[in-house]
């Protein structure tokens, strides 16, 4: 009996001893300068024997034996930091991003040891800071002084009569860059230029509860309508398109090329830094069955890593941490080594796309926007798509970026921080990688006994001729996995007097006054879209009835889109704004918030606040200019 005793106090001994010899360090890692959570932080000790990685939250904990321990914080595009724990300790720390003082020369990228030239640099800096204290500086948050950034002029679309064209027809788009762009300059404290504002990419950066398809077709229309906010006497149509969700397990197999500028123009904190980053929550995402080559590109284009598995993700991960920023840019080079790789290695069936990661500044080689163009297109035909991320200010080439992502089958992004590449990267992922549809194209054809007028707000940049809609040869636009398309038309009733119109008088006319279907509709829509792999278009329909809905029978998503494409309108300085005011913008905003579980639309009702300060009041709120007549 005394043995048994004796035994068991020994074993309650030891199993005191042990939770006494453990300690428990958690906490959440941080941007120091904007409070975001940082994902993937590398925490360490100082001898590399136990590591362990923030997760989507920032958060992390670690076990240890207990005694003194030097943790090592790190991720690319931040000075890591060394903080000394030896207790239980709930410890957040903040990262600074790297600043221009803290950069590393070209030299040091054709060293053998660059890799560990960066370390050891950190770690000095961060030995030579108090504790707990981030070190060094960002640049500033302000425009650079020698802004050359380029966007392509829009001009806006007008009132169209029906009388002498009531047929609309344009290609899909689910290019989101532009809002993004849009919210760095505002929240930089500054104006975003009248042509950065591209209405329909701000609303299409939402998300949309659309009937989801059910008739085997990958895509689905819906419409609604209601009165315009902005001009009571004129209605606003609402059309959407929505495309299938298909499950990350059930995607085809990813050959995905990462296309990633080091050129000279990349050595910003805001470009190479967060381009690594925003890679690294992609390489989070892949599968075993997925390849990942990478091509960098700056005085020359170099291969950095050839089809390598998804499951080598510390191998792909590592070959990224060792990019470094230098030289000139020989964008077009690069192009062509990318889709060469992605011929290489072609997987039939899948998904085989070149993601190119620039801020657009090309200047070896062939440059010019026609001549990039030319060459993407001829690459089209091989079944690569092509998605461009943007990055940086300062030089931010959007048109160039633009027209490439639509010759080459593809998107574009804009990346202006580390919570957009989770939006696009994860939370996006199908929807961003993984086309359902190509060569999507709408029209609309109005009925004249129904509509006197009507504008397409946005689009600009992707209308159609009429007789493009049935010519299977015409590029368009595509449309990938989970993705919503909307449109938006202000209509002018018939019956309704307009200065938006003017009349043009007809000898002869083609309108059939017998047509039975001119009695209910108010207008007909045909959408036309091709399989991933198909050549010949497939067509949806849907006519749309004349019932205006009451308020309060309008959904949420009626009122954020009118929310968002009136914005739009404010910041264009439109003429077509008419009675559109912040103070209009956010009550239709309030009212179509609904859920919001991602936090997007409740921070852009945070920019069109902080708008008023930018703008002032005066300017956002000038004379309304609704059509009196």
């Amino acid at each position: 009996m005394k043995t048994i005793l004796f035994v068991a106090c020994c074993l309650i001994g030891l199993n005191t001893w042990n939770q006494s010899e453990e300690i428990v360090i958690q906490g959440h890692v941080f941007d120091r300068t904007y409070g975001d959570p940082l994902v993937g932080v590398s925490i360490k000790t100082m001898r590399g024997d136990i590591a362990t990685v923030t997760d989507f939250n920032g958060s992390y904990l670690m076990k240890l034996e207990k005694r003194a321990y030097t943790l090592i914080f790190s991720l690319p595009g931040y000075l890591s930091q060394e903080i000394k724990v030896a207790t239980d300790r709930t410890l957040d720390v903040k990262l600074q991003l790297t600043g221009p003082e803290n950069e590393i020369t070209l030299d040091e990228r054709e060293n053998s040891a660059k890799s560990k030239v960066r370390e050891a640099k950190y770690s000095r800096d961060a030995e030579m800071a108090p504790t707990g204290i981030s070190f060094s500086s960002r640049q500033t948050n302000q425009e650079p002084a020698w802004n050359t950034e380029d966007y392509d002029f829009i001009r806006e679309n007008g009132f169209m009569s029906t009388s002498d064209q009531s047929i609309s027809t344009f290609s899909a788009d689910v290019d989101r860059a532009s809002y993004s762009n849009m919210r760095r300059f505002l929240k930089q404290g500054n104006r975003p230029p009248v042509d950065a504002i591209r209405i329909e990419e701000m609303i299409n950066y939402f998300h949309y509860q659309y009937p989801l398809p059910d008739t085997g077709d990958p895509l689905a229309i819906y419409s609604e309508l209601g009165t315009c906010p902005w001009n009571p006497k004129h209605h606003l149509l609402h059309v959407g398109v929505q495309s299938e969700r298909i499950e990350t397990e059930h995607l085809p197999a990813s050959n995905l090329v990462f296309l990633i500028d080091v050129s000279g123009s990349m050595n910003q904190a805001n470009k190479l830094p967060l381009l690594i980053s925003s890679f690294r929550l992609l390489v989070d995402q892949l599968r075993e069955q997925d390849a990942v080559s990478i091509v960098t590109y700056a005085g020359r284009s170099e291969v950095i890593l050839n089809g390598v598995g998804g499951r080598e993700k510390d191998r792909i991960i590592e070959a990224l941490d060792a990019l470094l920023a230098g030289g000139s840019t020989a964008g077009a080079q690069g192009v062509l080594t990318a889709y060469h790789l992605a011929s290489e290695n072609f997987i039939k069936g899948g998904n085989n796309r070149v993601i190119l990661a620039t801020d657009g500044d090309f200047n070896i080689g062939i440059s010019s926007d026609s001549e990039l163009t030319r060459m993407i297109e001829q690459k089209r035909s091989s079944g690569v798509y092509l998605s461009v991320l943007g990055f940086g200010m300062g030089n931010y080439k959007d048109n160039k970026m633009q027209k490439l992502a639509d010759s080459g089958n593809g998107n574009h992004q804009y990346i202006d921080d580390i919570q957009e590449a989770k939006k696009v990267f994860i939370h996006e992922f199908g929807g961003s990688l993984f086309t359902v549809a190509k060569d999507v194209k709408i029209q609309i054809e109005f009925n004249p006994k129904k509509v006197a007028g009507y504008r397409l707000i946005g689009y600009e940049n992707r209308k159609l001729e009429n007789q493009d809609f049935n010519n299977d040869e015409k590029d368009a636009g595509e449309i990938g996995s989970g993705h919503t398309v909307t449109v938006l038309y202000e209509i002018i009733p018939a019956g309704i007097q307009s200065k938006w119109l003017s009349s043009v008088e007809k000898r002869y006319t083609s309108k059939d006054e017998t047509s039975s279907y001119a009695k209910d509709e108010l207008a007909f829509v045909k959408l036309r879209y091709k399989n991933p792999d198909g050549t010949d278009s497939k067509l949806i329909q849907l006519p749309v009835g004349q019932m205006v809905k009451s308020d309060s029978d309008l959904s949420q998503d009626f009122y954020w889109t009118a929310a968002v494409a009136g914005f739009g309108m404010i910041l264009r300085d439109s003429e077509f704004k008419q009675a559109s005011t912040i103070d209009q913008v956010l009550g239709l905003a309030k009212k179509g918030k609904g859920k919001d579980l991602e936090g997007y639309r409740a921070e852009f009702i945070e920019l069109v606040e902080k708008s008023t300060r930018i703008y002032g009041l005066d300017h956002l709120e000038d004379e309304p200019r609704v059509d009196q007549k």
